[in-house]
C-alpha cells in the first residue's frame, strides 16, 4: 500500500554549521550528521527545543556527506575531498581508509554501509564533476557515478559498478543479499546483488520517482528503507538527458556557473525490500529545502539538507519504526 501523506513539520533546529547533508541516529535517537566546515555533529535532545543540543565529535578536515554508525561504535564518512574515513566519536580520530582508486585519487565519495563481516561499500556520485558543481554532473548526466567495495583490512577499493548517473544514497537488504543505490539523476533506485544466483548483477529496483533520490537509511532490521527526495521531477532535465552529449556538456557549463536555489520542496519515502513504495511524504511550498536526507530518531522524522543551517523534525508515519 502505498500511503501519499503531506509531510507535517514539527519545527526547524538550528545547528550552528551549514549543511548537514547526511543525518544518522544512534541507538539512544541521538542523531549525527556533517556540515561544511567538516565538523562532524552529534545532536541530543531533538524532540524538545528547550533541551536541544549540539556536540562537536570530529573535524575530518575536508567536506563530510554520507555517514554510517558501525555496531563497535565507530563511524564511517564519505568525505568528498580525503575519500573514505572512519572516526572514533569517543576521541575525534579520524583514519583515513581509503583516499584512490587504481591510482585515481578518491574524490566525491557520497554514501556508505558497512557489511556485518567488515566489508564497507561505498559510492563515488561523479568522475567529472567535484561536490561543488553538483549540479554540472546531474544536468550532464555523465554517467560516471560508481559502486565500490573494500574489503576488511585492505586500503584498495574495487569497482563494482560503473556507469551510474550520479550514484548517491546507499542501503543494504535486510538480509545483505544485495544493496540498494539511488542514482539522482536518474530518479531511480537500483539494485546490486551480492549473493545468491544474481550476484555482481545490477537492477532497477525502483524506477520512476517523483523526485530525485538522494540518500538511503535503514530503519531498525525489520523496518523500511528511506529515501531522500532531493527535488522535485523536471520535466526539461528528462527531455535534456535525451539529448546529444556536446549539447549536455554545454549545458552543464552554463549550469555551474547560475544562481541555484532549490526548489520549495521537502519529500521522503519508505520502501521495502520487494521495492514496494509504502510511504510517500512530500510537502510543496516547503520553507526547508533540498532534503538530502531522513531518519527516524526518537519517534521524529529528521530531515538533513545540504542547502539548510539547521535539521527539519517532522510528524512520522504511525508505522515509521
Amino acid at each position: 500500500m502505498d500511503s501519499r501523506t503531506t509531510l507535517v513539520a514539527r519545527r526547524y533546529v538550528a545547528i550552528g554549521g551549514r549543511g548537514p547533508e547526511d543525518v544518522v541516529a544512534d541507538a539512544r535517537g541521538r542523531v549525527l550528521t556533517g556540515v561544511e566546515d567538516g565538523r562532524i555533529l552529534r545532536l541530543d535532545g531533538l524532540a524538545d527545543p528547550a533541551r536541544t543540543r549540539v556536540e562537536v565529535l570530529a573535524e575530518t578536515g575536508g567536506r563530510p556527506l554520507g555517514l554510517e554508525l558501525l555496531p563497535d561504535g565507530g563511524l564511517l564518512v564519505c568525505d568528498a575531498r580525503r575519500g573514505l574515513l572512519r572516526v572514533a566519536p569517543d576521541d575525534g580520530t579520524v583514519r583515513v581508509l581509503a583516499d584512490s582508486v587504481a591510482g585515481e585519487p578518491l574524490r566525491f565519495c557520497s554514501n556508505v554501509v558497512g557489511l556485518s563481516d567488515g566489508t564497507i561499500c561505498f559510492t563515488v556520485s561523479s568522475r567529472r564533476h567535484p561536490l561543488e558543481h553538483w549540479i554540472g554532473d546531474v544536468v550532464e548526466h555523465s554517467g560516471t557515478g560508481r559502486l565500490l567495495r573494500l574489503a576488511p583490512g585492505s586500503d584498495r577499493p574495487e569497482v563494482l559498478v560503473e556507469g551510474l548517473q550520479f550514484a548517491n544514497g546507499l542501503a543494504c537488504g535486510k538480509d545483505e543479499s544485495f544493496l540498494v543505490v539511488a542514482e539522482t539523476a536518474a530518479r531511480r533506485l537500483s539494485r546490486y546483488w551480492l549473493a545468491g544466483p544474481r550476484a555482481g548483477r545490477c537492477e532497477p529496483f525502483v524506477e520512476d520517482l517523483p523526485g530525485m533520490p538522494d540518500n538511503l537509511w535503514r530503519a531498525g532490521a525489520d523496518g523500511p528503507l528511506w529515501v531522500a527526495l532531493a527535488g522535485p521531477r523536471v520535466p526539461a532535465l528528462d527531455l535534456l538527458h535525451r539529448a546529444a552529449p556536446d549539447v549536455r556538456r554545454a549545458a552543464a557549463r552554463l549550469a555551474v556557473r547560475a544562481p541555484y536555489r532549490p526548489a520549495a520542496m521537502a519529500g521522503a519515502l519508505a520502501v521495502d525490500d520487494e521495492g514496494r513504495i509504502r510511504h510517500r511524504l512530500m510537502r510543496h511550498r516547503s520553507g526547508f529545502r533540498m532534503t538530502t536526507s531522513v531518519c527516524v530518531a526518537g519517534g521524529q522524522l529528521v530531515l538533513g539538507s545540504l542547502w539548510e543551517r539547521g535539521v527539519a523534525v517532522c510528524e512520522p508515519p504511525p508505522d515509521a519504526a
